[in-house]
């Protein structure tokens, strides 16, 4: 049995929508804010923003970029 032709729009348009959806999550969830620091033996180690040790770590930073815009 053939589609009816508004059928085939309407899939083809929902599917492009979560298509869509699916980008901006994957967006957002790469955008999340986080700290990348280096150890002495070459080893880098992600401190996420909502971490203790990340949210004293973004405070320290907003503090010198305040101390750099008033300098």
């Amino acid at each position: 049995m053939i589609e009816k032709p508004h059928r085939f729009l309407i899939d083809r348009v929902s599917s492009y929508g979560e298509e869509g959806m699916a980008y901006l999550r994957r967006r957002k969830l790469r955008s999340l804010p986080f700290v990348r620091i280096r150890l002495e033996g070459g080893e880098e180690v992600a401190v996420e923003a909502s971490d203790p040790r990340g949210e004293e770590l973004f405070a320290v930073a907003g503090e010198l970029i305040e101390a750099e815009r008033e300098s």
